[in-house]
């Protein structure tokens, strides 16, 4: 258990290395089992959970630091990450969760004017990452870090369910003119594989020769010679995504939408 003495220097020095007021929230998604996952965390003294987030440094671009509280949640420092909104309400910091913190740890403030208490405005990023390449981690400010299936999430602190809305918002707007799935996909998948993600993230079913030609004629795939094996049907070929085409199509878009 983090000791009083410890939380109240990290917060103390924190207002001599961070931007004050300014934060940002990482929406991390992966794809397991059919299911959109979200990574969340459990902070010591939270009833509620949240998303992976952190503050500034004064000389660090927000980008980086977005990359950095990714890296410190899965490892990975690679990856697919999108900056989606900006979220400012006045009220949205919410700082009875700080003070009432605070209380538990039995912390004292000299007055409100403590740069943890203020208003914060936080930068909202999502993530795609391979759920077989996270080891979800959690330090000594949190207690669990953990995926959580988009569908049954557990209750969230502050505007954090409003984050995770907008984010997955931006990723069905996202797919409709961009490539997804290297990301999220094993290295070598089925076209019944990458049709259900898209599904997963819209939200609808679609219909599968539509699929199939449609994302055929983006010519964003190579399909292999060998076959998935071990199934109970017809064995469906392996695809595998042109790297040199699929980025390509990310910085150029896609016709067409879903």
């Amino acid at each position: 258990m983090i000791a009083n003495k410890d939380f109240k220097k990290f917060i103390d020095e924190g207002a001599k290395v961070f931007l004050p007021s300014l934060s940002i929230d990482c929406v991390i998604f992966s794809f397991h089992d059919h299911q959109l996952k979200v990574l969340l965390l459990k902070i010591k003294y939270q009833e509620k959970w949240s998303l992976p987030g952190g503050f500034i440094l004064k000389e660090e671009h927000t980008d980086n630091a977005a990359t950095r509280v990714l890296k410190e949640r899965t490892g990975l420092d690679r990856v697919f990450l999108q900056q989606f909104h900006v979220f400012g309400e006045p009220d949205r910091s919410d700082t009875s969760i700080h003070t009432n913190n605070m209380k538990k740890e039995h912390i004292e403030f000299e007055d409100d004017t403590h740069w943890i208490l203020q208003r914060f405005v936080t930068i909202g990023y999502y993530a795609l990452v391979a759920f077989s390449d996270v080891s979800p981690l959690h330090d000594e400010l949190s207690e669990d870090c953990k995926w959580w299936d988009f569908q049954t999430l557990p209750v969230l602190m502050m505007d954090h369910r409003q984050i995770l809305e907008k984010a997955a918002d931006a990723l069905r707007l996202h797919i409709n003119y961009h490539p997804v799935g290297y990301n999220l996909l094993p290295r070598r998948f089925t076209m019944p594989q990458l049709q259900k993600l898209y599904e997963t993230i819209l939200g609808k079913k679609l219909d599968r020769r539509n699929f199939q030609r449609k994302i055929l004629g983006y010519q964003i795939l190579k399909r292999l010679k060998e076959k998935k094996q071990g199934v109970a049907y017809k064995s469906p070929y392996l695809y595998s995504f042109d790297l040199h085409k699929y980025h390509k199509a990310l910085n150029e878009g896609l016709k067409g939408g879903w």
